[in-house]
């Protein structure tokens, strides 16, 4: 059994991702494969910057923010990482997230799942990168949602049936490396 925590990488106002999560996550858990899912929103987590100064009165609820999330991260076999696109890369408040974590990401696996005016593939590329150096393997196939055809208006979600194969097909790779990640880390 593998645990996949499904990592909803934006927080701000009105965002389309909890749609996006929310689909993920109901065909995953439909597939009966040998994982639990669990949806992580990082709004949830109010991470302060990292390097920046914390008030005194703000410092003990911003310790305990970041000891949360590094458990809770820490928790999971492989990820599941929910990237919307902004200005051709991952949002601000996502790349802070990443950036309190590394132990507890190593030699663990990583799947994305993107939307935006190219469905994502900037941040999955952005996502690439960063993950690399925190020792994620991340795997090659990943569903990208469109802002112009699989939302309406812009805003509500309505992917298109294809999205499925490729969702399955990054299941099947993200499971498959997550297991075998499991015996480097012992």
């Amino acid at each position: 059994m593998v645990k996949i925590g499904i990592v909803l990488g934006s927080v701000r106002q009105g965002r389309n991702g909890e749609a996006v999560a929310n689909w993920i996550n109901d065909l995953a858990t439909k597939r009966n494969d040998k994982a639990e899912y669990e949806i992580v929103d990082l709004a949830e987590y109010k991470l302060p910057f990292l390097g920046a100064a914390v008030p005194e009165t703000e410092q003990q609820e911003a310790e305990e923010a970041i000891k949360a999330w590094s458990e809770k991260i820490a928790s999971f076999d492989g990820y599941i990482f929910i990237a919307p696109e902004y200005n051709h890369a991952i949002g601000g408040a996502f790349k802070n997230a990443l950036d309190y974590l590394n132990p507890e990401v190593n030699n663990k696996a990583a799947g994305f799942v993107g939307y935006g005016s190219l469905g994502g593939t900037r941040a999955h590329e952005n996502l690439r990168l960063i993950l690399g150096e925190l020792k994620v393997a991340d795997v090659r196939t990943a569903v990208t949602f469109s802002l112009m055809t699989d939302f309406e208006d812009f805003s509500k979600f309505k992917p298109a049936d294809y999205h499925e194969n490729n969702a399955n097909e990054m299941l099947d790779q993200l499971l498959s490396w997550s297991g075998a990640l499991q015996t480097v880390r012992q």
